[in-house]
């Protein structure tokens, strides 16, 4: 039995539900984190040191890193189907999730938690239009590339387009501004058709 320690409106705890669910892979998930706490007691730590989520445990094999739970969900349980066996395909869609853990993250988070998390009379507005700034100048090199593919894995959906994915439906969902971006608007609504986008990402943003 798989079992996902995280709270189910986390992003990163997110791209391992959705990728479970695209996997059709049966799981159960524990809440921690957030409104749920529980992250520094001794058992969560000894699953991961971190004290931070998601946590994957499979029997006696634990994993955390939200991108690296994806690869390794991926390379189990999804040959010929999120899975992509050729290198240069695979590499070429593994670097959009690296892409928004080390580009995407920082801004994110000044934009999201403080528009979605902050009451409304604690808010740092300079510090959330930085952040959404950033986010939409992202999103514009994102949307750059999707017009020539229809998805960030190539030609079908496959891991390079989770975690993005994940991000992007708050980023469409958050009380800003956003440029006219009509290649990553098309990719994402391909990506809302989808059941296990539908059952584990559009729960609302909180």
């Amino acid at each position: 039995m798989v079992t996902v320690w995280g709270r189910n409106n986390s992003t990163n705890v997110k791209k391992v539900l959705w990728c479970l669910e695209e996997l059709n892979v049966s799981y159960e998930r524990i809440d921690v984190g957030g409104q749920y706490g529980k992250l520094n007691e001794p058992l969560y730590r000894s699953l991961n040191p971190n004290g931070l989520i998601p946590c994957l445990q499979e029997e006696d094999f634990i994993l955390w890193e939200s991108n690296t739970i994806v690869r390794y969900l991926a390379a189990k349980y999804g040959e010929n189907t999120l899975y992509l066996s050729d290198a240069r395909a695979r590499a070429s869609a593994e670097k959009w999730m690296d892409w928004v853990t080390s580009g995407m993250s920082v801004p994110f988070k000044a934009a999201f938690i403080g528009l979605v998390r902050t009451p409304p009379d604690q808010q740092d507005k300079a510090k959330i239009a930085e952040g959404v700034e950033q986010l939409n100048a992202l999103m514009t090199i994102a949307d750059s590339t999707i017009k020539d593919q229809p998805y960030f894995s190539g030609d079908k959906f496959g891991i390079g387009d989770i975690p993005l994915g994940c991000f992007a439906y708050a980023w469409f969902n958050m009380p800003i501004v956003r440029p006219e971006l009509p290649h990553l608007q098309r990719w994402y609504h391909s990506l809302t058709e989808r059941a296990a986008f539908q059952k584990v990402i559009a729960i609302g943003i909180s």
